[in-house]
């Protein structure tokens, strides 16, 4: 039995996940956003008989960075972890650019500065999976303007963006540490409320990957530095494999947040 943490388990593809891993007989620690999420994941396992419970809901917003620094102290009372699942995310849909509290575009911030902080302020596990999205392969490094205050807003662009970032902050951590395992998945296109309803592909499906990347003993689960979509290796954007590129946006990300990658 392992021990997993969670992010974004609230709904969708995190709550599958959190659900499939309970299934397998494995302990959790669910993140929730907000205490009423909290509340609904506790409700959501206590009604199954074969789910004793969560080993923990912890609680945090990812878009603050005082909050993100929060939730990882208590995500590391609980811990350590076998495993961490970095699932939370926001979508492109917005027609308009929207700042944080700490001023930086919404977008990034939740999806690259915040897994970021946790990952700077948890030990680092012997599993670590970074969830993306296909439309890495479209994402752009614009290291002059990752908070697209000068370009013309584009969330699509800004999404796909933030989802290359995340397989280069994935690649960047397993370059650092042979010793673990870290990889980056590709759900796929999934019926959520980010995916939208004209999504072709079933709730299950979108968790199944991780799941058995952070349980399995095959040896594409065993091996590091992949960019994964239904349990098979895909090639990922170039600017990914990038040694040179992947520093100039950890730099970044060190200089926005005060702390260091492992």
């Amino acid at each position: 039995m392992s021990r997993v943490f969670v992010t974004g388990a609230g709904q969708g593809i995190g709550a599958e996940t959190v659900l499939q891993l309970r299934e397998l007989g494995h302990d959790v620690v669910a993140h929730a956003r907000s205490e009423k999420r909290a509340e609904q994941i506790k409700a959501a396992h206590a009604v199954r008989a074969h789910h004793v419970g969560l080993a923990g809901v912890v609680v945090g917003d990812l878009s603050t960075m005082a909050s993100t620094r929060e939730l990882a102290g208590q995500a590391n009372a609980l811990g350590p972890y076998d495993a961490i699942i970095h699932n939370a995310g926001l979508g492109g849909g917005s027609d308009k650019r929207k700042e944080s509290a700490d001023g930086l575009e919404l977008i990034f911030h939740t999806n690259v500065v915040s897994p970021y902080i946790l990952t700077c302020l948890m030990p680092v596990a012997p599993r670590m999976v970074y969830l993306t999205s296909g439309l890495e392969a479209q994402g752009r490094l614009t290291m002059d303007d990752l908070q697209w205050k000068k370009r013309p807003w584009d969330g699509m662009q800004a999404y796909s963006d933030s989802k290359l970032h995340d397989v280069m902050l994935a690649f960047e951590l397993a370059a650092r540490h042979p010793g673990i395992v870290v990889n980056t998945v590709d759900p796929g296109w999934i019926k959520t409320s980010l995916g939208g309803p004209n999504a072709p592909d079933p709730l299950d499906l979108g968790a199944e990957t991780q799941v058995w990347l952070v349980t399995s003993d095959d040896p594409i689960a065993l091996t590091s530095g992949q960019y994964i979509k239904r349990r098979a290796v895909q090639v990922p954007n170039p600017e990914a494999q990038d040694p040179a590129k992947r520093a100039a946006l950890v730099d970044e990300l060190e200089s926005l947040t005060g702390l260091v990658l492992p």
